[in-house]
């Protein structure tokens, strides 16, 4: 059985790692927000579940503008979710059950109601108040015009001006100024919240937006002109390493001093990157002197496609190996279609218009996208490194597609002008009950309306039934730790071209049936398919089987 324990410095390196999004987890109070209370009370979910360590999405004070990333103060809880009290009650319990815990951070912006930023504000332009953040004079006759064309990730300019005529930048809402780490405060301030986590327990950290620290403020800024906003495909129409504000070669320096502080403590803290980058640039970030591992995204992006996926996994797996680092497989987040719907969208589909159209336009086989999602996860859990879960897909839940515009939350949809529905849809609050007002997330409503169908995937249905996806994900992920061995793989050559096959070590073997036809199963004892199998020796499609 492979050592994930607390004793093992590299326990995260193949570990399983389930990620809470805590206003929708459960909810203790009543007030319809999940809360710190209500994660703890449910621990034991994930501990029977049989994950190593939960990640935390931001539980800091926030007024919500952007779901929790913009934080008024990354040292405290939002009074809504708890206090730092139940916080430390929360690691208490998650270590008494062998679970880590991994908190996100987010350091490229601060909540405009941030005391830094209000001081800034009241501080006036040349302060040293706003040198935390990055204010510049606007273009223009009268400084009436952004200080440049670049534009926030939620749509349209990422510059705002405040009444004294300067401008700040915001690459996500108008609400999350970014802050300037060329700035020696802004990166002593940091270096603050990571102690003050580690001290009280965490085990590791999610850093969002990883590669968005550093940015080129060189006067005149420059213009992007038709590179586009963000993303890969800005990011590969200019040189590696110096688009102005995502990925430049600056942003390492930041991560190898806070190696620094991961490494004084026994075990080291861990972190993972979220840097939505080419891979061979997203391995730079994962190097063990920097963070460690960064998520891999093509591996979410990538269609039902057998050879594309086939190609994914390679890449990752050698990109990983020469950074030194473990390679990151995940499926769903809370910023994606939930896998058990975006599998089976047709090959062209926009899930931005589908959202749109409240997920009639294509109609999709909730069905057919449920035995796609157990499949990619038994894929997803054989391959070496670690796996990233969002709650919610262990039971199955598709994307609630058809929320009604008037109880839409996500900033996106308003800065896109109702252009981008935005990502409520994957955030709605988790049924743990067939019944109840909120389906047992709490003792009253929740936040974002649960459809009707949710009774059927809550975790009273599904519980000791077999067959369930509930007991699915239990029993592979009971299997996967007894199987771990190394970090490697060996294809199996001459299999079918709609199939992957590959072989961990001497006793574990996944095929994966991602064709339109049935096929034969290879010889060995069957340990877990994700669909039942036919007598008659056939791997059904969109069906993966565990062989010994």
């Amino acid at each position: 059985m492979a050592d994930l324990s607390s004793r093992n410095p590299d326990w995260w390196r193949q570990a399983v790692i389930y990620q809470v999004y805590p206003r929708s987890f459960a909810d203790a109070d009543g007030d319809g927000l999940g809360d710190l209370r209500g994660i703890t009370r449910r621990l034991g979910h994930l501990a029977t579940l049989g994950v190593d360590a939960l990640w935390l999405s931001p539980f800091y004070p926030s007024e919500l503008a952007d779901g929790g990333y913009d934080v008024a103060d990354h040292r405290d809880v939002d009074p809504r979710l708890g206090t730092l009290d139940d916080f430390d009650a929360l690691v208490a319990e998650a270590h008494r059950l062998g679970l880590k815990v991994v908190v996100d951070l987010v350091p490229n912006h601060t909540s405009h109601l941030h005391p830094w930023f209000q001081e800034a504000l009241r501080a006036g332009p040349g302060s040293a108040a706003r040198e935390r953040y990055v204010f510049r004079r606007g273009r223009g006759t009268h400084g009436e015009l952004p200080p440049s064309d670049w534009q926030s990730v939620f749509g349209g300019s990422a510059w705002h001006r405040v009444p004294d005529g300067e401008w700040y930048l915001h690459l996500f809402a108008a609400e999350q100024p970014d802050l300037n780490w060329e700035n020696e405060e802004v990166r002593a301030d940091f270096r603050t919240t990571l102690r003050f986590w580690s001290d009280r327990g965490v085990d590791g950290f999610r850093v969002d937006v990883a590669h968005g620290l550093a940015k080129d403020l060189t006067e005149p800024l420059r213009d992007l002109g038709d590179i586009g906003a963000a993303g890969e495909t800005a990011l590969l129409r200019v040189p590696p390493g110096d688009h102005p504000h995502w990925d430049r070669d600056e942003v390492h320096e930041i991560y190898r001093d806070w190696r620094k502080v991961f490494d004084a403590y026994r075990p080291p803290r861990s972190a993972v990157a979220e840097a939505w980058v080419p891979g061979p640039r997203r391995a730079l970030y994962a190097r063990p002197d920097e963070l460690g591992q960064a998520f891999n995204f093509e591996y979410l992006q990538a269609p039902w496609d057998a050879a594309r996926l086939r190609r994914v996994i390679t890449e990752e797996l050698a990109t990983a190996r020469a950074a030194g680092a473990a390679a990151t497989w995940v499926l769903s987040n809370h910023d994606v279609v939930r896998h058990a719907s975006r599998l089976v969208l047709p090959p062209g589909t926009d899930p931005e218009a589908w959202l749109l159209s409240g997920g009639h336009a294509p109609a999709i086989d909730t069905a057919a996208g449920l035995r796609r999602a157990r499949a990619a996860t038994l894929l997803m859990l054989a391959l070496p490194g670690s796996s990233y879960l969002y709650q919610g897909e262990e039971l199955g839940l598709p994307e609630v597609a058809d929320l009604p515009a008037e109880v839409l939350q996500d900033p996106i949809w308003e800065q896109t002008g109702h252009v981008r529905k935005g990502r409520d849809g994957c955030r709605v609050p988790l049924p743990w009950t067939t019944g109840g007002p909120s389906y047992g997330f709490g003792p009253g409503g929740a936040w974002l309306p649960q459809p009707t169908s949710f009774a059927a995937y809550a975790v009273e249905a599904q519980s000791g039934v077999a067959g369930s996806t509930l007991e699915l994900y239990r029993t592979a992920l009971r299997l996967r730790r007894k199987l771990l061995g190394g970090e490697e793989l060996e294809w199996t050559p001459g299999c079918p071209e709609r199939v992957l096959d590959f072989r961990r070590g001497e006793g574990w073997r996944c095929v994966t049936n991602l064709g339109t036809e049935a096929v034969a199963v290879p010889p060995g004892e069957v340990l877990l398919s994700s669909a039942p199998l036919p007598g008659d020796g056939g791997l059904p499609p969109d069906t993966t089987v565990w062989l010994a």
